[in-house]
């Protein structure tokens, strides 16, 4: 109820004072004028107008895109904590959990071995997630959802040019949501600062960002007995009358990061000829603590018979378990790049790669085995790029190879050749001989079974990919070889009780993926399709995923108001067929192999509104309807189940001042 009456009183007043306004004549128009006020209030005569491509978003590659206010299904998709389309990823049953993998495709890798503690990596935004600005005016987005029970999620930014040459924006993004089960509050904050700053020749350019990041889970291990779940006993639709394993362990993974990107070009102006200096630093600082005061869980059988058991086996204290892992990375790379403009840019660079993966103790088990303290490395790579646009052609080609005593490379090809604006074909190849995770090769725990010291072999993935884009269909085919790959599993076979430990598969997998998009268009109704096949070749049960993955929406559009206001309902149906889905564990913070218990085979309906008024958007979702009348047998994880019916409000606020 409170949701629909902060709906009436924000919407009401703004259609009451939306009148229509006669567009300004195009004389009026500067479109030379990079940076003049754009407004939604009355213009005064002969007024200066921005125009929406002065509002430009840059990536790390340089790809520009532009500020939109358009309210689509595409973007009623991304109205989520995460801010991107959640589809081939599986949510928990509260928001900022860790997110089950269902599109391996989604899985991205880097040559270089990262810290680890994958699962707790989703709401972490990395280095080539962040994005840079050039505005005509300072311009704000301010988002806004609501969470599971008490709790919010914002996501609020501003930036602005201080002149045509120097940008600077801020953001800040902050999830508190208290769950429907015991022990399972979510914390989390992102907040970023990046500028750019380029001469007006440039000459010079250089994009930079600092960012910290903290986000804390409440962990409770899952249900202890699925069967009151599943029961659909009344005394147990209060989700927290359910047992958990853990009711007082938490998890905390912080992060900062210092980043810059700068180029130097050496002749004075820019000509057919050109020759760059090229500079890219990163430093970063993570720690991942993970905390259980109660070493023993309580379980209660269908007979109320009630036992203790150590969830994760047993610990070498009584009370009070705090693990913590703290990790260092420090990154340079050089390089000169020549750029032809007929023949394309020619780049060359060498890198310095040095982390230190640490603990503050050497462990020393039963048997005499050391657990070492940390883990340093130092990589050198030496690599080359080339860049070729020209016509309907653009490709990019990077190889880069290790010239010190590990053994790693990446080749990675990409082509896209635009037959016109609305036909696309995209092609990449992807060859990556990796290093593996530092969790990997070493953990500690107060756990004793948590201990462990390798050296496992590279992980080797060959990826070969098509993408099509036309009005009609959008399609993605991709074919996967995995070597070598590396997983946890649980290796422990008493009831009750998980004991994770890496594992690498020896033999090869080959996955293949193909995926469909296609909206059909009726008058004002749409039915908006997106079907996922996936096929897992493997001797033995490593890599799961479901076999088919399926959303279909079905919503109206239409205009009020004198089209004042814009709005979209209708209904998502999204559906996924059984499979050996991984479970996770908190410990390690990653998800695990397991072949007890099938996942999926459920369906979800959501109900929504959608309405845009000038250059807000809002959301109504009443999200997994058909939970309230049917069976709990939902799981995003075993003993982990999928999100019961609720009912969410959000908005997105765009300001140009």
């Amino acid at each position: 109820m409170r949701i629909f009456i902060f709906l009436y009183l924000l919407v009401l007043p703004t259609l009451l004072f939306s009148q229509e306004k006669k567009a300004a004549p195009k004389k009026d128009l500067d479109m030379n004028t990079e940076y003049s006020s754009i407004t939604d209030t009355v213009k005064k005569k002969k007024a200066k107008i921005a125009t929406i491509d002065q509002y430009k978003i840059v990536t790390l590659e340089h790809d520009t895109i532009y500020a939109d206010t358009s309210l689509t299904i595409k973007s009623a998709y991304r109205q989520n904590h995460l801010r991107k389309d959640l589809f081939g990823l599986l949510e928990f049953s509260n928001i900022g959990q860790p997110l089950n993998t269902l599109q391996y495709s989604l899985t991205s890798f880097s040559p270089y071995p990262e810290i680890g503690f994958t699962g707790k990596h989703s709401n972490y935004m990395q280095a080539d997630q962040i994005r840079y600005y050039s505005a005509a005016t300072p311009f704000t987005e301010l988002f806004f959802n609501t969470t599971i029970n008490k709790g919010q999620n914002v996501d609020s930014f501003i930036t602005l040019n201080t002149s045509k040459n120097l940008n600077f924006s801020i953001a800040y993004r902050g999830l508190r949501s208290e769950g429907d089960y015991i022990n399972q509050l979510v914390s989390a904050g992102n907040f970023r600062f990046t500028t750019s700053y380029a001469t007006t020749s440039r000459r010079y350019a250089i994009n930079a960002h600092f960012a910290n990041q903290d986000i804390m889970n409440e962990e409770n291990g899952g249900i202890t007995n699925v069967s009151n779940f599943e029961s659909d006993d009344p005394d147990f639709k209060n989700r927290q009358r359910l047992q958990v394993y853990l009711t007082d362990a938490e998890s905390l993974l912080k992060g900062r990061r210092l980043f810059f990107d700068h180029a130097f070009r050496v002749n004075p102006t820019d000509g057919n000829n050109n020759l760059y200096l090229t500079h890219q630093f990163n430093y970063e600082y993570k720690n991942y603590n993970y905390k259980q005061p109660t070493v023993a869980s309580s379980i209660t059988d269908n007979n109320n018979v009630t036992t203790k058991v150590n969830r994760f086996g047993d610990s070498y204290v009584a009370s009070n378990i705090n693990d913590e892992t703290k990790y260092e990375r420090l990154y340079n790379k050089v390089g000169a790049a020549y750029e032809n403009s007929l023949l394309g840019k020619f780049n060359f660079f060498i890198d310095d790669y040095r982390s230190n993966y640490k603990y503050e103790r050497v462990i020393v088990d039963s048997l005499g085995h050391a657990v070492p303290a940390n883990l340093y490395m130092q990589i050198n790579n030496v690599g080359g790029q080339y860049e070729y646009q020209k016509n309907k052609w653009n490709g990019r080609f990077l190889y880069s190879r290790s010239i010190t005593n590990q053994s790693l490379s990446d080749l990675d090809a990409k082509l896209r050749y635009d037959l016109n604006e609305k036909i696309k074909f995209d092609f990449r190849y992807r060859n990556i001989n990796k290093l593996p995770n530092n969790n990997y090769n070493l953990f500690q725990s107060s756990w004793i079974s948590y201990n462990w010291s390798h050296n496992f072999k590279n992980e080797k993935i060959n990826s070969l990919s098509a993408e099509i884009t036309t009005p009609w269909l959008t399609g993605q085919v991709q074919y996967t070889v995995l070597k070598d790959h590396l997983y946890f599993r649980d290796t422990s076979a008493v009831a009750n009780v998980q004991i994770v430990t890496p594992e690498q598969y020896g033999n090869v997998i080959n996955y293949l993926e193909i995926k469909a998009s296609r909206e059909f268009k009726f008058g004002p109704f749409a039915l908006d399709n997106t079907l996922l096949y996936q096929k897992v070749d493997q001797s033995d049960l490593i890599l799961n995923v479901p076999d088919f993955v399926t959303r279909n929406t079905f919503y109206y559009s239409n205009h009020f108001f004198k089209k004042a206001l814009f709005i979209q309902t209708g209904i998502v149906f999204n559906y996924l067929t059984k499979y050996y889905g991984d479970d996770y564990n908190p410990v390690v913070a990653e998800f695990f192999v397991q072949q007890e218990k099938k996942t999926g085979g459920f369906a979800t309906f959501d109900l929504f509104v959608n309405a845009r008024i000038r250059q807000t958007r809002f959301y109504l979702k009443a999200e997994h309807i058909n939970a309230l009348f049917s069976q709990s047998d939902y799981y995003s994880a075993p003993n982990n189940p999928y999100r019961d019916f609720v009912l969410r409000f959000g908005l997105v606020w765009n300001f140009f001042q």
